[in-house]
Parts: structure tokens; sequence; C-alpha cells
């Protein structure tokens, strides 16, 4: 049994918006419902063609599905295209209070049906300019998981959004290589070539001892700070947040979150997903990070 917040059971017993929107200027149709999860999203905008007016969904899932498809309605109205844009499915999530990890696949579906609306309002007005119309890259709309029709473009968004590090996570977030599982290698070749683009793209770190030389005080020390200030905040400002280093004890590093992410109801995952998660891959395995509150 899932434990879903009381928001996240709000929004599945008394969903918002539900409904088809006669001559909407955006519809997004994604997934399928012999997978499991459908969503249909319709989007009518103001006369100046500059802010959502309306917003309504269909939808066949699960709890979560339909949580997400309500919130995203109503974070939706009012907004102008520009920020609406902006919003991610990390946005839904904690809107929503948290999504279990298995279930935020459902935060994803919204944003993509979000996002095919948003591809149908640039067909129909290519006038308005909006952001995205000129973010295609060649290659990346191939269908990588062939059971979800997941593309490569839609893994990398994830990965980068959710700072995803395993194939494992991207299923969950989603549900790409959770069918045959045939694709996981490839999934993996792409949190591979994102992975490598962030290293190459960093200062040199601070030279490490040899293999199965154990890391000095002040080695260590460094090569913390040095990931913090190149990798980790830099990714949590990309989405608004940051975090601060407070002090490093033996193996246990402490860290205080910062901006959006302080307070979040997902920052469990954040530390571990993203913070721990790198201080391990570029610092030393033994590392665990604690959250300073406050």
């Amino acid at each position: 049994m899932w434990n879903y917040s009381e928001k996240v059971m709000d929004h599945f017993l008394n969903p918002r918006n539900v409904g088809e929107i006669v001559a909407a200027d955006g519809v997004g149709e994604v997934g399928n419902i012999v997978c499991g999860d459908a969503m249909k999203l319709y989007i009518k905008l103001s006369a100046d063609k500059q802010h959502i007016e309306q917003v309504g969904f269909q939808t066949f899932g699960c709890a979560s599905a339909i949580a997400s498809a309500s919130a995203l309605t109503e974070m939706l109205r009012g907004k102008s295209l520009v920020e609406a844009a902006a919003l991610t499915n990390q946005d839904i999530a904690h809107y929503l209070g948290e999504l279990p990890e298995e279930k935020m696949h459902c935060s994803v579906m919204g944003m993509e049906a979000f996002q095919a609306a948003m591809h149908d309002i640039r067909k129909k007005y290519p006038e308005l300019n909006l952001p995205g119309s000129e973010n295609d890259q060649a290659g990346e709309d191939r269908i990588v998981c062939q059971c979800f029709s997941i593309s490569e473009r839609k893994i990398k968004e994830v990965a980068l959004h959710n700072h995803l590090t395993t194939v494992e996570q991207i299923t969950h977030y989603c549900k790409a290589g959770g069918a045959c599982g045939g694709c996981k290698g490839e999934i993996q070749a792409i949190l591979d070539k994102l992975n490598g683009k962030a290293a190459a793209a960093a200062p040199p770190a601070t030279e490490r001892p040899a293999a199965g030389v154990p890391l000095t005080n002040l080695q260590k020390m460094r090569l913390v700070q040095e990931t913090f200030d190149e990798v980790i905040r830099p990714g949590l400002m990309n989405d608004g947040g940051d975090a601060e280093l407070v002090d490093i004890d033996g193996n246990t590093v402490y860290v205080r979150l910062r901006g959006r992410c302080a307070g979040c109801p997902s920052a469990t995952q954040t530390l571990k997903h993203w913070v721990e998660a790198k201080l391990r891959e570029r610092v030393s395995t033994a590392l665990t990070v604690e959250e300073v509150k406050g």
C-alpha cells in the first residue's frame, strides 16, 4: 500500500478541472491504456494568447496519475505561457507534498501531456515564438524504450531535472526499462554520456592518491568541497535550489539545503540520489550525507 500525502488523496478523491475543453488551443495526449496509464490535457488561452485561461484533463490510471493531472491543471491556470513552460515534474510532486518514488512517473506523464499540448500550441500559433520552439535536437526523439514509447529526449530530461544517476531510478520516474528490460543497456549509456559531459566540463579535480591508498583528511575535505562547488550546487541551482556544506566529520558530510530545496518534501531523495551519490562517485564510497535543519 502506497503512503500518499493528504493533498494527493484530496486531488485523487476530488479532482479539479476534469473533462474535455471544446475548441481548445492546445491538446496533449500521452500514455497508453494498454500499459496502464494515459492522459489527455486541454489548454484554452486568453484572448491575447499570452496566458492560460482554462485547463482540463481526462486520465486513465492510478491515484497518483489522477492527482498529478489535477494538480497540474491548478498550477497552470492563470500562468503566462513563459511561466508555464518553466514548470517541471518536480513542481507537481512538491505541490502535492511528495509522491512515492515508484509513482514519480505519474508526475512525469503530466509534464509530458503539458509539453505535448504546448507543442500543439506552437504549431497553431508560430508567431508567438514560445519557449522551446527551437529546442529540438536531431536524433533525441528516437524511441529508446519500445514497450512504453519513451524517447531519448524524455530520458535525458527526467535524469537532469530529477538528478537521477541509475537505470532503476529512470524506470521509477518514467517507466523506461520497466517491461522487457531490453533497453536498460541503452539507458545506462545515455546516463554515462550525461555524466561524462559533466565530468568533461568540470575543472581538473584535486589529485587523488593511487587506487587502494586511503585519502588523507585534507584530501577528502578538498575533494568534497570541489564536488560541492563544481557539480552539486550547479545541479541544484538549475532547479532553483541550493545547498551549503556545513561540516565534515569522518565520513559523514553535513549539508543544509537552500532555496527551493529547503523544506521540500523530496529533500531526502535529493540528498541521497544527488548529493550523496555524487560525493560517493567522485570522492569516496564510504561517505554518507546528513541534513542540517534551519
